[in-house]
Parts: structure tokens; C-alpha cells; sequence
């Protein structure tokens, strides 16, 4: 029998009022325990076979493509032994292969385990071995990121790789640009095996998958809504990324959670086909969540961008087909303003902006309200919420500078220091209970733990104030946290690599305000050799981190501030910069 999960509160919640005034469902009804994404997903494939699942340039994928695709590839996984639960990961931008090979992986009943194809050696080795990844599927331009360090993955068995000539080459272009941003990246167009110091790693060609499984029966595997189906990798606080584990039972939730959000405010009409633009990565969770697994279960059509850094290329996307719903960050919507030809399209098919991710700055939200005519919709979520917590209704009137109320089946509570709920009105850290809250962190039971209060609600680390209608604003911090574009960046990650640095003899990060990314990391150096210059430092963060991770300012400094106990005082930093 299908679950109805009202809302998890005791008493009838602050936010009622505001699900009335918005016509909000606040129950989701979540189906049968023993079932999974693969029932929920399969039967929307068949409904809405003749329609397009994804444009990327000239090139599309009808969901009836789709569906076959996909089976393919769990077939392929299936047939090569790999095991239900086994980690099997994907490490690509968005091109049309990575909703097929999502879905797939899903469909062999195995767990996805989703890699940015722009992390440094050191951060894949880390997420590769802690996931226990037994198969990648890789962009033949980012294999040689691979080939360096396959001794120190002794889990993996095996690697796929995409070409962009799997869908006629129009990426070609696009992925060069990607490739050649600055991480670090070579390509290697003639990679034969991947080596290891006992056996080889065995490489098979993305579009050869069928040859090669055409032998093997796909069998539906035996899944339950508590079996693990996604492992989405996040900042810890110990700056090593931890995997949150998410399962089919938390995704669907979520799915419903969104879908009720809509239901709220448009009627369906089935002869009218939904044009989300899927410029954010689908590796990042918001991403996947909205356009990937809510818009295969609306049957909506994603607008995928290879390239969210070439603006161009997603105003020539949407002049071509404009998109119902826009999906982004502050960054993204910043740099789509900066345009003219972006103020010139035809919004008038523009349903609805939602961004998340990190914090819409309001000068960005009114100008893009007066461009488009629709207000941006912020939202609010964590990896370990698959992701949504809250979310203001789609049907608001203007900006309204705060994160929305609780989702349906969700019960937020304001608590102090002492885990008790605090008054309407006052500062404390935002916690959460829910059917989309993760099962936990893989291979850190501790760090579980200690990531729930004694009631079961997890931590965001968020500090917020809810209004008397629900209606929730995220004024700090708990954790010492950096949003950069959507990204979460941790300074102890950022201090522990440049401290490998032989000049650098302390070194201590802080976020500061970027119109451009919201925030962007500052460090505070201590150096021995009097010669080492800011110029130097930028290059090393460039070698050894991510993109958004890198360092964007240096700071030279005698001495850092430190308490009693030698405990480094960031508030202080903070104050020189006039941020407190």
C-alpha cells in the first residue's frame, strides 16, 4: 500500500497557513516500500515515449531512446558481473549520455555515484576509493586525469568511455572549451589500457555496450525504497568530502516533494511539453534532482548546456527553444544579465526561475524580475536532502529574499545550542526531519551521528529565523563554510593543500564577497621566503585544486590571530575585512 507522509511535526506547523494561502498538499504519498526509482521512472518512459527527453544542439532524445539506451546499459553492467549495490560512477558534463547512463545504472539495481570531471588528482583519488567505484564511465578527453592514478584504485575494475562522436560530434567544440578552462586537464586521444601494478583495467567504448552485453538478459532487480541508489559526494568538516547516501526512498520523496510545488501552481496539460534549461551540472545534486529525475517523472524536456561557461551558447539555446523553466545559480543569472542578447529573447514562455544552490543576491533577483518578467524562486537545499528542504511557491508576486517554507512531509525547527526549538523571530540553527533526509555517510558512522540531534533531525548547520508563516531566512553560518557558485568549500581543505607549500608556514581561509560567485576564497599567509608572491600561491591552488576551490586572494601576514590555545581566530580576519 502507497505511504502518506503528512507532515513529520507533532502539531499542526507554522507554515500551514502559508500551504493554504499557496494551495500547497502538505502530504506526499510515497508508493509501495517494496519498489523503487526503477517502477516509478519505467512507467513514465512508456507514457511519454514520442516526446523529446533532451536537446543538446542540434541532437535529441526522445524518451523512447531513452528507455532503450538505458536498458542497454544496465544490461552491459549486469552481464559484466557487477553486483545490486555495487558502486558504479560517472564522470562527465552534461551530454546526452549522462541522463542514459543515470538511468541506467538505476535499472541494473546498482548504486550511482556521481564524480566532477574537473576535480584535481588528489580529490578523484579520495572519491574514488572511498565510493569503492567498481566501474567508470569516463570522457575519452579526461582520460589521461585518470591513467595517473588507477594504482591507487584498487576497487576499479573497469572503465567506459563516451565520445562526443556517439551523438554525431556536435560537442567537439564545446567539450574543448571545457576541457581547456585551466584544471589541469591534457588530453590523450590514444589510451589503449589502464594499467595497474597487478592486472589491467578493462576499457570498453561507450557505443559498443551492446555488442558486448548482447549475449545477457536484463533481470528488473529485487529493490526496496531503503536500498541505496545514489552516493552524492559533499564537503565534510574535517574538509575530506564525504558521501552522502541517499536512496531510492529519499529521491522519490523528493520527486513528490517538487511535484506538489508545481501541482500548486499550474494545471497539467498534456499536450504541452515543459522546456527546462539544464545549464548546472547534472553531477551536482540540485541539478540532478530537477532535471534529470523530476523531469523524466513530468515528462518534461531538458535543455542540457556542456558548457555553463560559455553564456553564449545558452542564449543561442534558449533563442532556439525557449525554456519554461530556468534552473540556476546567482553566478549563472549574474552572467546571463551581463548579456544584450540575453535581454532580448522571448520570455514569454518563462513559467518560472528557480535558484538554489547558494544565496540569490537580491540586486540580481530584481533586475532579472525586470529583464523576464518572473521573479527568481529560491529554494534551499543540502546532498543530504536529495535535495530540497524548503522552497518559496512558485506563484510569489516578487523576490522575497528568504528560502521558502518547509517541502510537504517536512519538519524544520529552529534550535539553540541546547537543541531546544527557539521562539518565532530568533537566530538558531536550522535542523530538519523528512522522507528525503539521507540514509547516512558512507564508511563514517561516527560523523553520522554526530550530523543528527538526539530527536533524529539533521544538522544543516545553517543559522536561520522562521517567521509566523513558516517562511525561513538563512542569516549565517554555523560551520566556517565557503560558497563559491553553489559549491561547497571547506578552508581546512584549502589550508591543508597550500601548507604543502615550502614557503607557506601557516595559512588560513576565509570566504569574501563575489558579485561574480557569491563568495570566493581568501587566505591569510605566514611564509618563510621573503620572495614567495601572491602570483605563486594562486598557481599552486590552481595545480592542486578545483576551480571553485582555488584560491581567488592572498594575503601576506606576520602572524595570524590566535586564542589562548592557539586555536586560529577566523572572526577576527573576518572584521579586517570588514565582513562582521
Amino acid at each position: 500500500m502507497p505511504q502518506n507522509l503528512a507532515n513529520t511535526a507533532s502539531k499542526k506547523p507554522v507554515w500551514a497557513i502559508s500551504y493554504e494561502r499557496y494551495h500547497i498538499q502538505p502530504n506526499i504519498h510515497l508508493p509501495d516500500f517494496n519498489s523503487s526509482l526503477i517502477d516509478l521512472l519505467e512507467s513514465r518512459l512508456w507514457q511519454f515515449a514520442d516526446r523529446n527527453a533532451y536537446i543538446s544542439g542540434q541532437q535529441t532524445l526522445s524518451y523512447h531512446e531513452l528507455d532503450c539506451q538505458s536498458k542497454i546499459v544496465a544490461n552491459y553492467l549486469q552481464s559484466q558481473g557487477f553486483q545490486t549495490g555495487e558502486r558504479i560512477g560517472i564522470m562527465l558534463p552534461n551530454l546526452l549520455h549522462y541522463p542514459i547512463i543515470a538511468l541506467g545504472i538505476v535499472r541494473a539495481g546498482m548504486v550511482l555515484v556521481s564524480v566532477n570531471p574537473i576535480h584535481t588528482e588528489r580529490e578523484l583519488v579520495h572519491q574514488l576509493k572511498d565510493s569503492g567505484i567498481k566501474a567508470l564511465f569516463l570522457l575519452d578527453k579526461f582520460q589521461n586525469h585518470l591513467t595517473k592514478i588507477t594504482d591507487q584504485l584498487p576497487c576499479l575494475e573497469q572503465v567506459i568511455i563516451c565520445q562526443d562522436s556517439d551523438f554525431m560530434g556536435y560537442f567537439a567544440n564545446q567539450l574543448s572549451s571545457l576541457v581547456n578552462i585551466g584544471f589541469g586537464v591534457q588530453l590523450q586521444q590514444n589510451l589503449t589500457w589502464f594499467s595497474k601494478k597487478q592486472k589491467l583495467i578493462k576499457r570498453v567504448y561507450f557505443c559498443q555496450l551492446k555488442k558486448h552485453s548482447h549475449n545477457h538478459t536484463y533481470e528488473k532487480p529485487n529493490l526496496t525504497l531503503a536500498d541505496v541508489v545514489l552516493v552524492q559526494y559533499t564537503g565534510g568538516t574535517t574538509g575530506v568530502a564525504r558521501g552522502a547516501m541517499l536512496t531510492h526512498g529519499n529521491i522519490i520523496a523528493n520527486i513528490l516533494q517538487i511535484d506538489n510545488l508545481l501541482r500548486s501552481a499550474y494545471d497539467e496539460c498534456d499536450d504541452d511539453v515543459d522546456v527546462v534549461l539544464s545549464a548546472l551540472p547534472l553531477y551536482h545534486v540540485f541539478s540532478f534532482s530537477i532535471c534529470c529525475m523530476l523531469l523524466i517523472y513530468r515528462g518534461f524536456c531538458g535543455l542540457l548546456i556542456v558548457n555553463p561557461r560559455n553564456v553564449n551558447s545558452i542564449i543561442d539555446a534558449l533563442a532556439q527553444h525557449p525554456a519554461s523553466f530556468i534552473l540556476g545559480v546567482n553566478t549563472l543569472f549574474h552572467a546571463l544579465l551581463q548579456q544584450r542578447r540575453f535581454r532580448k529573447l522571448d520570455f514569454s514562455h518563462l513559467k518560472a526561475t528557480i535558484g538554489g544552490g547558494m544565496a540569490i543576491l537580491p540586486k540580481i533577483a530584481h533586475t532579472w524580475q525586470h529583464i523576464t518578467g518572473t521573479p527568481i524562486v529560491e529554494g534551499y537545499g543540502l546532498s543530504e536532502t536529495a535535495p530540497v528542504v524548503a522552497f518559496n511557491p512558485l506563484t510569489i508576486a516578487s523576490f522575497t529574499n528568504k528560502i521558502g517554507i518547509p517541502a510537504p512531509a517536512t519538519d524544520v525547527k529552529i534550535i539553540n545550542d541546547a537543541e531546544q526549538e527557539v521562539p518565532i523571530g530568533e537566530r538558531g540553527e536550522i535542523v530538519v526531519k523528512g522522507p528525503q533526509v539521507m540514509k547516512g555517510y558512507q564508511n563514517l558512522p561516527n560523523e553520522t551521528e554526530q550530523s543528527f540531534t538526539k530527536n533524529g533531525y539533521l544538522r544543516t548547520g545553517d543559522i536561520g529565523i522562521m517567521d509566523e508563516r513558516g517562511f525561513i531566512k538563512v542569516v549565517d553560518r554555523k560551520k566556517d563554510m565557503i560558497l563559491v557558485s553553489g559549491f561547497n568549500v571547506y578552508p581546512n581543505e584549502i589550508e591543508a593543500v597550500m601548507l604543502e607549500h615550502p614557503d607557506v608556514v601557516e595559512c588560513v581561509a576565509i570566504g569574501i564577497p563575489s558579485a561574480l560567485r557569491g563568495e570566493e576564497p581568501k587566505i591569510f599567509v605566514v611564509k618563510s621566503n621573503p620572495l614567495l608572491s601572491e602570483k605563486a600561491l594562486i598557481e599552486f591552488g590552481r595545480q592542486n585544486l578545483t576551480g571553485y576551490k582555488r584560491p581567488r586572494h592572498v594575503a601576506f601576514v606576520d602572524s595570524l590571530p590566535k586564542s589562548a590555545v592557539g586555536k586560529i581566530l577566523r572572526h577576527e580576519l573576518r572584521k579586517r575585512e570588514g565582513l562582521i
